[in-house]
């Protein structure tokens, strides 16, 4: 992988990463439009501890005052009840679904899921359930014609059940195209929660999932695995600086804009990829790398 080509991947996974286009899809495209290698799981999951870096620097209060009282709740039963310390417990419990399907999957993951079809249908299929989900969610805001406003759930009403959708809808993400806020964003939205609590939660959601994969393709890496260790160090650093614009844009955004466009953009791009792998201009295994 050259300077320039990690330079590019790590802008594409600051960009896309917390915005519900998926960017596993986007780097897996950037490089079969240009012409190189599949950067491959290896490559996204240790760039995405950049922007999960981004996420923890971005939400650094939130993180201190959920890690803090989980560790008192450890030994002080009063503290059971207390809100942050039951987000840790939430937290934990949401991550075990993509814990167990990474493990499960990882050889899919890093080959099958990543041929060009199946990543132009979770696009397409994924953004029309965003664009569903969205449009309830405005309904409920807004009223809709002849209807009452429907008071959306905010983080304080997040239990156990929800907890586990939530962390069943991030592991759909494993699928590149899926895209893991927009998978636990929609789920959050089809379960009656704002737009900012579904959005919190599936960046909070990511920090132990992302954090994991990427020490465990970092195990594999340093045990012969072929990773071009400057450029995706590089790489890194540059989707945490643009990661961090991203998600404060991005927090502003959802609290008076629809996810439309990203809906739009997604069954778009889907189409459009299905046309050019159908049309045999694009191979569905264009950039994939032999080693």
């Amino acid at each position: 992988m050259s300077w320039f080509e990690s330079f590019v991947l790590g802008l594409v996974q600051g960009l896309t990463e917390f915005l519900p286009i998926s960017s596993s899809a986007h780097l897996r495209l950037t490089a079969a439009f240009a012409g190189w290698h599949d950067p491959g799981a290896a490559f996204t999951a240790i760039t995405q501890i950049g922007t999960e870096a981004a996420v923890l620097i971005y939400f650094r209060k939130d993180i201190a005052r959920i890690v803090s009282a989980w560790f008192r709740s450890l030994t002080n039963k009063a503290m059971r009840s207390n809100h942050d310390a039951q987000m840790g417990w939430l937290v934990i419990v949401g991550s075990i679904p993509i814990g167990v399907l990474g493990v499960t999957f990882k050889d899919q993951i890093e080959g099958p899921f990543r041929d060009l079809r199946l990543i132009a249908v979770t696009l397409i299929v994924m953004g029309i359930v965003l664009g569903v989900a969205d449009r309830l969610a405005a309904r409920d805001e807004t009223g809709g014609k002849h209807r009452a406003i429907k008071e959306r759930k905010s983080l304080q009403e997040l239990g156990v059940r929800d907890g586990l959708i939530f962390g069943i809808c991030q592991a759909m993400a494993l699928v590149p195209g899926v895209s893991r806020s927009g998978a636990t964003i929609s789920g959050g939205l089809l379960m009656g929660y704002t737009r900012e609590a579904a959005a919190r939660y599936s960046f909070l959601l990511a920090i132990p999932a992302v954090l994991a994969s990427g020490v465990f393709e970092l195990k594999d890496a340093g045990n012969g695995g072929h990773v071009s260790w400057g450029p995706t160090i590089f790489a890194t650093i540059i989707a945490f600086a643009v990661g961090y614009a991203v998600i404060a844009w991005f927090m502003k955004f959802i609290t008076t804009k629809s996810f439309m466009p990203f809906v739009i953009y997604r069954v778009l791009l889907g189409i459009a990829l299905l046309a050019l792998v159908g049309t045999d201009t694009l191979s569905p295994h264009a950039g994939e790398s032999a080693g």
